[in-house]
């Protein structure tokens, strides 16, 4: 990858981009085999079989599926693959301009929910600042159509700021809520000050229309220099956020520090706290704050210490998985496994491991198909979770 403020030749962007379809073609077909997958993974309420349904990726970060059933992989090295069957077949052209660096790069990818009338996909990525700037950048919002293998009709919805060349804490999951919004997460950016401050889109979670409009009843609308697309504030990380399937409640996790990984029910215009209260401390054992409860501060459903790290996250639906019926699936970056948050009135009632030294996972979703994906790092590859009996 060049550095801040390079640019590749055509050459070069063609020479990588031949390397990558070698790569990732031969890697696909060979499906990356791992006998231990085949066994029967016994659980509490279902057992299912795992098989590998893409490969020869790096850090698979989003996933999304064409209406003829093509899966979408966003990488967040910048690369968007498309696999059809389990076999790569394309990679997607025209992406907009991505910052990858650190913890950012080429993040989530949704459909938009009437698709196969509107054509649109939207894209959540980290981008540079104005042009010519130092400043590193923050992220980003695009929508765009698939013609072929190319994106085209883009239009950047948003761009967050303040920008800066920290690498971490980007964020960026989206979801559509039941109202039709498109709801985003966007981390503190490395600064935990931005989290509680209204005047940049630091540490919250967003809301736009779909076509990057502010919805006229966003809560901070009124409030003289507050940024009119927050949602919710006070987050530091959030890497997941989905919509409960029978309620439409809204649900995030986020990263703490050393300790402290939250669940949360995210609504409108509250204050979740980071960094005012939190379970977990400073990476280097100093305290960040001696509270955990403060008046006006939402308090999480439930917080890992130590962290799990979690990133990717869905509710399990579906006659398949009907033993896992509302239950979260949250993958763990720090413990290499999925772990099943059992979901009762809005509590978590038990938790359970699956798939220990699986990798560092980094997505999980339910496809269309109503089959469990599981997006892996090191090594790369989406894996089905097959029910039996």
């Amino acid at each position: 990858m060049p550095a801040f403020g390079q640019s590749l030749s055509e050459q070069e962007i063609a020479d990588v981009s031949a390397y990558i379809l070698t790569d990732i073609k031969a890697a696909s077909e060979s499906h990356d085999y791992r006998p231990e997958l085949a066994e029967i993974h016994e659980t509490e309420k279902l057992n299912f079989k795992v098989d590998t349904v893409a490969s020869g990726l790096e850090i698979p970060w989003g996933m999304t599926w064409l209406p003829n059933g093509d899966l979408l992989v966003a990488e967040r090295s910048g690369e968007l693959f498309r696999f059809r069957n389990g076999t790569f077949i394309g990679l997607i052209e025209g992406l907009p301009t991505i910052y990858v660096h650190g913890q950012g790069g080429l993040m989530d990818i949704r459909l938009h929910p009437d698709y196969e009338n509107n054509g649109w996909i939207y894209l959540a990525y980290s981008t540079y600042g104005p042009e010519g700037s130092s400043e590193g950048g923050n992220t980003a919002i695009m929508r765009a159509r698939l013609q072929d293998n190319t994106l085209v009709d883009k239009q950047e919805l948003f761009k967050g700021t303040p920008d800066t060349r920290s690498g971490v804490h980007y964020g960026c999951r989206m979801v559509f809520g039941n109202d039709g919004y498109l709801y985003f997460s966007i981390g503190d950016r490395g600064r935990m000050d931005n989290a509680q401050d209204l005047t940049n889109h630091a540490g919250k979670i967003h809301r736009i229309t779909e076509d990057g409009q502010i919805p006229a009843d966003n809560p901070f609308v009124n409030t003289p220099g507050a940024m009119a697309s927050i949602y919710s504030y006070g987050h530091r990380n959030p890497q997941g956020l989905v919509k409960h399937p029978e309620t439409g409640v809204l649900w995030s996790h986020e990263h703490g520090p050393r300790g402290g990984d939250e669940i949360n029910i995210v609504e409108k215009g509250l204050n979740y706290g980071w960094p005012e209260i939190s379970y977990g401390i400073n990476y280097n054992g100093t305290i960040i704050t001696n509270d955990t409860v403060k008046a006006g501060m939402e308090q999480p459903v439930l917080q890992w210490t130590p962290s799990i790290a979690p990133c990717g996250m869905t509710f399990v639906t579906g006659e398949l998985f009907k033993a896992w019926e509302n239950s979260i699936l949250t993958g763990s970056l720090s413990f290499r496994y999925l772990v099943r948050n059992e979901v009762q009135n809005n509590e978590v009632v038990h938790q359970e491991i699956l798939l220990r030294e699986i990798g560092r996972v980094r997505n999980v979703e339910t496809g269309p198909d109503g089959y469990v994906y599981v997006a892996v790092e090191n090594p790369g590859v989406i894996l089905r979770l097959i029910p039996v009996e």
